[in-house]
């Protein structure tokens, strides 16, 4: 099987457009140039789909350099037959491809083995054989110095026997089969820890069973954490009393050909092999494969709340205000201006137990007035409520927006290597209240310093595969830079680094260069950055901006590559470049097969044209300020019944979380999201989407709100 076969398999697009993209990325090219500058070449493939190839190629090598490695390791043993090879060399499944190394595989002394060296193995072969009526005097044969007795001799020839029935290939795809279908998940409480405060948490799992084809992916993760911290024991099988099928009546089915006198011998190899070898293997693997499906669900669920997170709506360059709110410690406060840089930083303490609201209030207003601020953010954590009802007493001498903010993440960034080089000279509270900040006025931007997994917009991420975890996530926020764009002139080197072909390295070289060298002024100057060579400059140049540049396409998304075409559409219509960008009426007198070229057709010229309609658009909307109610100020101001303004701030399987202004988020379970079925909870809402939700359940001491949606 080809590599273009193997992608095809999962991939439903021409075969070209595989080829295609697999010659882009073996050029080096990145995903986002590919999917946005060579649509051409890929049939109009997006990034999800060339990401999608580029990682089935990767299993295709692996799969391949598994098999030289089993072919090797088979070889050195003198065990390789033509056949063999041949097996193996067809087959591009890897856990086919483990069942044909299994019996070659260095393991462990077994009993088996122990049979072997007693000289047992023809016996074996004879019971195997299903020939003879009278084992019991051909056991007699056998008898040495380590076999006593015949049957000592047939227990070692059984122990062969169940040795051969778990290496044998068909029988294991035939459990698997059972168990995929028929496998149950049960949990038992380990009672010496049962009343313990941290097993609480888990007590739903004390004593819990389900199919486990039917275990959600929060529920499977969840159950294998409590199994990792001691708290259950878990166990997947197939009940042949539940489920209808015996699995030792399926491989008797196999492997009994005929019934004489070694069939009773066959039947108790079949089940030692099951029970000791087969039932433990195989069931490992059906939970692991589960719990590969729940990472994938689960990472997904994160990669698509990450996405939406980091693609909030911003409030642009604006002279902000930004409070982290405290009780004792005081609200922390800051003045940034339009550009992020910090102005001004102070602490106040308008709350219990100091009191100082005149004070307090007075400060505010002079900081407001100082440094002309257009909008206050509030982080969401202790304090929020009783601080924006503070803030909102004030009366400003000019509009000022208030907005609450989410703090998710900004205490990891204030105590990082990127924020104290940012920031040496001030402590962690003045560097998060920063991060409060900038994250209103351009929350992608901010976003990007800190570790996706500290944002906490998943579930059980810290129970998932890390390595696909940090995969995904690191595609995630690349895609939402590069389908943003960036402002060289003004991005930190964090957000430059993931900027299609640039990376760390570069990035801290544009930075430097824009230090010494004053705003870049148009995009070829980028390849005076040391070390940045053509190849970076292809992938990454169409993914900056430049505000105000000498060129206008510079601002835009159209890669240079395309600026004499640009350029020909102008003179075409006798128009100079100003006179054409941004210009609905001329720009839909152009007609792309006119300017058709080797290497850039319809679907790149049709692009193009749409973004000289609207250059450099944003495809984020503007932050809008939100009210929550003025009564619910803490849990116990919650009641059943009420109806209340919330954000969804996490969205998760099995429903999802709304902050209704207080600390503890409520959950609308996705049974509740609206009337009829939902698949998806993605489907009815969407990362801080403002929502209505009715309170069905408030449990206090639990600190849990039960919530409805309400339409």
């Amino acid at each position: 099987m080809t590599n273009i076969e193997f992608i095809s398999k999962t991939v439903a697009t021409a075969t070209k457009n595989i080829q295609n993209t697999l010659q882009l990325l073996a050029e080096d090219c990145t995903i986002p140039f590919i999917s946005r500058y060579r649509k051409d070449q890929t049939g109009n493939l997006d990034e999800v789909v060339v990401e999608q190839i580029a990682k089935l190629q990767k299993q295709y090598d692996e799969i391949l350099k598994r098999k030289e490695t089993i072919l090797k390791a088979i070889d050195e043993q003198k065990a390789l037959t033509p056949e063999l090879q041949q097996k193996i060399n067809a087959s591009f499944d890897l856990q086919e491809l483990e069942d044909f190394y299994l019996p070659y595989k260095k393991k462990k002394k077994t009993r088996a083995d122990v049979a072997r060296e007693n000289g047992l193995e023809p016996l074996a072969k004879i019971i195997m054989a299903q020939n003879n009526d009278d084992v019991d005097f051909i056991a007699s044969r056998y008898l040495n110095t380590n076999v006593k007795n015949e049957d000592e001799a047939l227990q070692g020839a059984r122990d062969i026997i169940a040795e051969w029935t778990s290496e044998n290939i068909y029988v294991r795809k035939q459990l698997r089969r059972v168990f995929n279908r028929k496998a149950s998940i049960s949990t038992q409480v380990v009672k010496t820890k049962k009343d313990s405060e941290d097993a609480q948490k888990f007590s739903q799992y004390f004593d819990w069973s389900e199919p486990l084809t039917k275990a959600p992916a929060h529920r499977l993760l969840a159950m294998l954490r409590a199994e990792n911290e001691g708290f259950v024991k878990l166990k997947v099988a197939v009940d042949p009393e539940t489920s209808g099928e015996d699995p030792i009546d399926l491989i008797a089915q196999i492997v009994i050909k005929r019934n004489n006198d070694t069939t009773p011998h066959l039947e108790m190899a079949i089940s030692d092999s099951y029970k000791r070898l087969l039932a433990p293997a195989i069931a490992n693997e059906a939970l692991q494969e589960a719990k590969a499906k729940a990472d994938t669900n689960s990472i997904q669920v994160f990669a698509n709340n990450l996405s939406q997170l980091l693609l909030a709506p911003p409030l642009g360059e604006k002279r902000i205000l930004a409070i982290d709110p405290g009780f004792r410690s005081g609200c922390k406060v800051v003045c940034l201006d339009e550009k992020g840089d910090l102005l001004y930083n102070e602490t106040i303490y308008p709350h219990a137990p100091q009191k100082e609201e005149t004070m307090a209030l007075k400060k505010v207003r002079s900081m407001v007035n100082s440094y002309k601020i257009d909008a206050i953010a509030i982080g969401n954590g202790t304090a929020s409520r009783e601080t924006e009802f503070f803030i909102k007493k004030i009366a400003f001498d000019k509009p000022v927006q208030v907005f609450v903010v989410s703090e998710a993440g900004a205490s990891v960034y204030s105590a990082s290597k990127i924020a104290r080089d940012e920031f040496p000279n001030f402590d962690v509270t003045v560097r998060g209240s920063v991060s409060i900040g900038r994250r209103l006025s351009d929350p992608l931007a901010e976003l990007v310093k800190i570790d996706p997994k500290a944002i906490g917009v998943g579930q059980y991420q810290h129970d998932v595969d890390q390595s696909k975890l940090k995969e995904e996530l690191d595609n995630t926020v690349i895609r939402c830079v590069n389908s943003v764009g960036i402002n060289i002139n003004t991005a930190s080197k964090h957000l430059l680094s993931y900027v299609s072909g640039i990376g760390e390295k570069l990035a801290e070289n544009i930075v430097n260069y824009r230090a010494e060298n004053g705003p870049f002024q148009d995009r070829k100057q980028l390849k005076k950055v040391p070390r940045l060579g053509e190849k970076a400059y292809q992938q990454g140049v169409a993914f900056i901006r430049i505000p105000n540049a000498i060129n206008p396409l510079d601002n835009s998304a159209v890669h240079p590559e395309a600026y004499p075409i640009v350029e020909k559409m102008a003179k075409d219509l006798k128009l100079s470049l100003d006179e054409l960008i941004a210009n609905k009426e001329k720009t839909a007198l152009i007609k792309a097969e006119n300017y058709l070229t080797p290497t850039i057709g319809l679907l790149g010229l049709k692009d193009i044209i749409k973004e000289l309609e609207k250059p450099g658009l944003d495809p984020r909307k503007t932050a809008k300020v939100f009210e929550f109610d003025a009564n619910v100020k803490t849990i116990k101001d919650v009641k059943s019944g009420m109806v209340l303004p919330g954000i969804v701030n996490n969205i998760t399987n099995f429903g999802c979380f709304v902050d209704i202004g207080i600390k503890e988020s409520g959950l609308v379970h996705i049974s509740q999201l609206k009337a009829g079925f939902v698949s998806d909870v993605n489907d009815v809402v969407k990362l801080h989407q403002q929502v209505q939700v009715k309170v069905t359940e408030v449990d206090e001491e639990r600190k849990r709100i039960q919530l409805s949606m309400v339409l």
